[in-house]
């Protein structure tokens, strides 16, 4: 039986860092070659980093994408490399070049374009047609085929072509963004495509955080029987050498008409048509996946670090009340960064309950956290002479709260203009959800942490916090008092807000799976409170456009992902 060894790279690269890119791509070819493998394959689009949106639309940053690649074909020996990057031939290509013995040896053009929740390639790129035609690569002796990402979700695509005209092995390079429950999908998909094929599929995934999106990597190997092979682990970078076993298959496409050879035999590329005999097999490693708290706290961490480290920050500050959300971006915060670049500000008002004061202090001790206190009372104070009056006779009741919050926004945004921290913002799913944040003041800030995580979601994630670290971080008394923007007297969520328990329901069928009013009652939701808070989610969306970006963990995600008119009178 042949063996190939492959090389999956799962690098975190950075978008438009071409020569950051290059040295990463150089130092795990050299890695690849060293361990005597055929062929590594990069994530899609390597060169340039996933997405790269409109910098593609300027024809310099396509000619310095391609300068990159040529360098690294440059360095290429015998083992293969499989490269994402842009091509420029009649229009812009979302491609993978095939590299090896210094030389550009073979290109494919992504057929299938996704343009859907956060992808719009077909903005930019025109996807290979028929007078691209499909090639085969003999490496190591055997035939491989390469493709794409989106590629390999359709039955009926490229690899199943590929592998009806005879190959072995499918490359198959992604930047396939992290969302909860995404990775059991992937990988019930990849063991189908490879079963039907009766072909091996190595799938190389991109991992990191680029603005909103998080790679969560976790590339795997399937054998030509779906069978799982290696496992890369989850959100971290990694290079993962595997030896995949390539039996005949021919007589057993014969009695499968999945698998009948029923095409042309596609061109064929030589590379390197004699295998390599190794002393001793690679071993495969078979990553454990990451249960569902870690790996959404995890991906946090990551979307957060990156997006920091990536734009030049290495310290945030953080508005911290004594609240469940503030105290769960501090501790994500903390891990992303280290506990010495969190700066924790307690900004106490008339209103601030000596609990929460003293309930964020404590949080700031067990994390080991920076924390100071600057009371925006004197602010407070000077805006109600200010415009008393103007509101004589008035009760500006909200105008009040909101102003205290803008407080608050302000002293966050000076610190930061001062040490060059960046504000997170600390505001969930829900209150994103239905407007429940003041513009201009709770909302202020480069980065928002827990923007696309449902409330109640927040409380298990606090409670995975002090599970893992097998004592109570986070004191028990922020997770168990009921919560409070505290800027009104004895104030709480749930005067102005469902239970959210009631909220997060019917917040995850509106926004995550586009569901209308109507039919959201049609499921048994009370009529009143789903046309409530439907009603709060749609006259909010102005609200949310000029909020920060954050990270994107869910189904559909506000910002990139969910694309709604502000001015709309649909009600549904």
């Amino acid at each position: 039986m042949t063996v190939l060894r492959v090389a999956l790279a799962q690098l975190n690269p950075t978008v438009g860092d071409l020569d950051a890119n290059l040295a990463l791509m150089i130092d795990a070819y050299e890695r690849a070659e060293a361990a005597g493998c055929d062929i590594v394959a990069f994530p899609e689009l390597s060169t340039t980093g996933y997405p790269p949106e409109d910098l593609v639309l300027k024809p310099g940053f396509v000619a310095d994408n391609l300068a990159a690649l040529s360098k690294l074909a440059g360095r290429t020996r015998r083992c293969a490399a499989v490269v994402g990057f842009v091509d420029q031939d009649r229009d812009l290509y979302n491609a993978a070049a095939v590299c090896a013995e210094g030389e550009i040896v073979g290109t494919y053009h992504k057929r299938l374009l996704p343009n859907t929740t956060v992808f719009d390639e077909a903005r930019y790129f025109t996807p290979g047609h028929e007078s691209d035609p499909l090639e085969l690569f003999v490496i190591g002796g055997v035939k491989v085929g390469v493709s794409i990402c989106e590629d390999i979700w359709s039955p009926f695509g490229p690899v199943a072509e590929q592998a009806a005209a005879g190959a072995e092995v499918n490359i198959n390079i992604n930047a396939s963004p992290y969302r909860t429950g995404k990775g059991v999908e992937r990988e019930r998909m990849l063991a189908t495509r490879a079963t039907d094929a009766h072909c091996a599929v190595v799938y190389v995934n991109q991992v990191g955080g680029q603005d909103e999106l998080v790679f969560d990597g976790g590339s795997v190997v399937f054998d030509h029987e779906g069978t799982l092979l290696a496992r890369a682990p989850q959100l971290v970078a990694d290079l993962m050498v595997v030896d995949v076993p390539v039996p005949p298959v021919y007589r057993k496409r014969l009695l499968d008409p999945r698998g009948r050879i029923t095409e042309a035999l596609l061109p064929t590329v030589s590379v390197s048509t004699v295998p390599v005999v190794h002393d001793e097999l690679c071993v495969a490693s078979i990553a454990e996946p990451l249960d569902a708290d870690r790996e959404l706290y995890d991906a946090l961490v990551l979307g957060t670090r990156d997006y920091c480290h990536k734009n030049g920050f290495s310290d945030v500050v953080i508005g911290l009340s004594g609240g469940i959300d503030s105290t769960l971006v501090a501790c994500v915060a903390a891990d992303a960064l280290g506990a010495d670049h969190v700066h924790g500000v307690s900004m106490p008002s008339r209103y601030s309950s000596d609990h929460s004061k003293s309930d964020a202090q404590l949080l700031a001790d067990n994390l080991g956290i920076e924390m100071r206190t600057v009371s925006i009372e004197p602010a407070f104070a000077a805006y109600l002479d200010m415009l008393g009056p103007s509101f004589e006779g008035r009760d500006p009741g909200l105008t009040y709260e909101n102003i205290q919050s803008r407080c608050r926004g302000q002293l966050l945004m000076a610190l930061s203009n001062e040490f060059g921290w960046m504000v997170l913002t600390t505001g969930n799913k829900s209150e994103m959800a239905v407007g429940y944040f003041t513009i201009y003041g709770d909302s202020v800030g480069g980065y928002a942490v827990i923007k696309d995580v449902l409330k109640l979601r927040v409380y298990e994630l606090c409670r995975y916090v002090n599970e893992r670290a097998g004592r109570d971080v986070i004191p028990e008394n922020v997770i168990t008092k009921p919560p409070s923007a505290e800027l009104r007297p004895d104030q709480r969520d749930d005067q102005s807000l469902p239970p959210y328990e009631v909220l997060d329901p019917i917040l995850e069928l509106y926004v995550e799976h586009d569901r209308t009013a109507g039919e959201i009652i049609e499921l048994g939701h009370d009529d009143d409170m789903v046309r409530r808070i439907t009603r709060l989610v749609d006259i909010a969306e102005y609200k949310r456009r000029q909020s920060p970006p954050g990270v994107r963990v869910s189904r559909k995600a506000f910002g990139k992902d969910r694309r709604l008119p502000i001015t709309s009178g649909y009600r549904g």
